[in-house]
Parts: structure tokens; sequence; C-alpha cells
């Protein structure tokens, strides 16, 4: 009887601990998040998605979309530039100081020292915050995930596997609905190296109306395209899931996340996405 009862109580406390770590603790830290404010602005982040990007979630959920993608992008640290905004008074001496100064991938005390010798004659100069590691270095992302990211998902699709890249970015990176919907169908066609099988039964092939394609039909390369007098349109599915993928831009700077705006920019889709 007293072994038994011993049996129960660590039963009792490996299930109580257990709970208490990985669903009271983390509703404790998170279950009151709110929206944040984007640094030096007055806008708050993250927005709540609405209409088809909302639903697309539930689509990329249900075809196992986080089986092969993650969302969310892993940074090792930061480093600072020092950015020349202007020449003042004194140019011929601005540019040859900075000519001779490294001014990439410093620490914070080494950009604030180079940034006042360009100002203390005569220059201006902005250090910017860039954020490093890999990830960052592929394009998936302007800094590392954080937990505002994911306030309006439900289910979070973080993922744990890579066969495929990253995707918290993908909206701000890969932001062409058309180009989006040709690579659910024919993902060799929009990016040759994709590893990313084809999404067919999200789309339809119907002929044509009058021999004219319809405004929804994709364009899509001769060896991936229907028979002559058919065209390929997307169902509604197909649309969400694209929505859903264009809405996903962890590109603001937060407080537990910056990085100097500056640094933002959009890249067009090339065979390595």
């Amino acid at each position: 009887m007293k072994n038994g009862f011993a049996v129960f109580f660590a039963v009792l406390v490996a299930l109580g601990g257990s709970w208490c770590g990985f669903v009271l603790a983390p509703v404790l830290q998170l279950g009151t998040a709110k929206q944040t404010e984007v640094l030096n602005s007055g806008e708050t982040y993250p927005i709540q998605r609405i209409g088809d990007a909302t639903l697309g979630l539930q689509v990329y959920r249900a075809n196992g979309c986080a089986a092969c993608h993650t969302e969310q992008v892993r940074q090792e640290g930061v480093k600072c530039d020092v950015v020349l905004t202007g020449y003042g008074k004194n140019p011929a001496a601005v540019s040859n100081l900075v000519s001779s100064l490294v001014l990439q991938g410093l620490t914070k005390d080494e950009a604030d020292a180079k940034a006042d010798k360009i100002t203390g004659i005569g220059g201006k100069t902005e250090v910017h915050i860039v954020a490093t590691g890999p990830d960052i270095s592929r394009g998936w992302g302007v800094r590392r995930s954080v937990a505002a990211d994911f306030l309006y998902d439900s289910p979070v699709q973080l993922g744990s596997l890579r066969v495929g890249p990253d995707l918290a970015n993908a909206g701000a990176r890969l932001g062409n609905a058309n180009w989006q919907l040709l690579h659910l169908y024919a993902p060799k066609a929009a990016a040759k190296n994709s590893a990313m099988p084809s999404f067919k039964f999200l789309f339809e092939v119907r002929k044509k109306n009058g021999g004219a394609s319809s405004p929804d039909a994709l364009n899509l390369p001769e060896e991936f395209a229907p028979a002559a007098g058919y065209e390929v349109v997307p169902k509604p599915e197909a649309k969400q899931l694209a929505a859903y993928l264009l809405s996903l831009r962890a590109d603001a700077p937060l407080y537990e996340a910056p990085f100097s705006v500056a640094q933002v920019s959009t890249n067009a889709p090339d065979n390595k996405k």
C-alpha cells in the first residue's frame, strides 16, 4: 500500500510538473501578449490577417506545409554599419577619411567611434543595426523571429524541418500572387531547382470559354501548360493559400529584435527559393 501511494505521488508530480512546464508557463508568459510598437514609429505590430489570408493558414496546415517549411528565422547576433549621409562643408577630407576606414560589420563601440571621427570633420553619419546569421544571409528575413510575429496565428506553424526555405518573411521577398500560384501548381516552372511537390489538386483544368483565357488563368510555360484550348485556374483554396503566404512579412523592427529599416530590400523571386 505504501509503495502504491509512492508510485501514485511520483506520477502525479511528474505529470503536474510537465503540465506546469509545457502548458502553464507558456500561458503565463505569452497568454496576455498584445500588439507591440514598431521601433521609431507610431505603428503597431502585427496586424491581424483578414479574409483569404486567414483562411489560407488553415489550407497551409491542412496540406502539411509545415512538414517541409519553417516559419522561424534564426539570428546569431548583430553588427553595426556606419553609413555616410552627407559630406558637409569639407567633402574632400570626409571622402579621404571614409575611404581609409572599415565601416561595416562593427561592434556598437567601434561604429560610434568611427562615426565620431567622421562627424568631427563635418561629415554626417548614421549607425545602422544589422542582424547577422545564416538565415539572414540567405535572405530569409531581416531579424530573428519573436513571439509577437505569431500573435494572430492559430495554430502557430513553426515547423522543424527545412526541405524548402523558411517562409517567415516570404511575403516580403516573394510578394507576387501570380508567382505564388504558379509555384503551387508547377514548382519547377517558378523555381527550376524546387523540391516542392505540385499542388495541382488546388487548381482546375478547364476548357477555355470562347477560346479566350480567363483573367485568373495561369500563364504557364509550354512544358507545363495544359492541352490546346484548355486553361488552369486556381480554386478558392489556392488563392487563400497564396494570400496567406503573401501575408508572411516579419519585417518590422521591434524592441526585442531591432534592425535598421534602411537595410530592408525586396528581392525578386529566383531559382534558389
